[in-house]
């Protein structure tokens, strides 16, 4: 059996960049793309902080140092500029990989630098 999971994500991103009429994507500085084991191309989810939007796209590869988030094509409509924002990037894995997987958690400021990475989301307590 295969299992859907969490390979990499960016956490509270600032959306600094909605294009609608240029090709659908999410552009991401590469630099962050690499931290989170993230590829060009890949599918990802993007999950919008300010108002629950939830949609998928695929990332591609935005000037390395630039810090840039941007939302193309029909993604443009799904948040606005400063919107934070979570991406994940999933994998299928077999029960094994399972077992011993740990994601690449990327945590950025306000300004999309990188604040810390962790491969362990905390606990949560009730």
């Amino acid at each position: 059996m295969q299992r859907i999971m969490l390979k990499g994500k960016l956490h509270q991103a600032r959306v600094t960049h909605a294009v609608l009429n240029y090709e659908g994507s999410c552009a991401i500085d590469q630099d962050l793309l690499d931290a989170a084991g993230i590829v060009e191309y890949e599918k990802i989810e993007i999950y919008n902080i300010e108002n629950g939007e939830r949609f998928a796209t695929y990332a591609i590869s935005g000037e390395r140092g630039s810090h840039m988030f941007s939302l193309n094509g029909a993604a443009a409509r799904k948040a606005a500029v400063g919107d934070r924002i979570i991406i994940c990037a999933y994998a299928p894995m077999d029960e094994q990989q399972v077992k011993t997987h740990k994601p690449k958690l990327v945590y950025l400021n306000a300004d999309n630098q990188i604040e810390r990475t962790s491969y362990d989301i905390p606990v949560q307590l009730a």
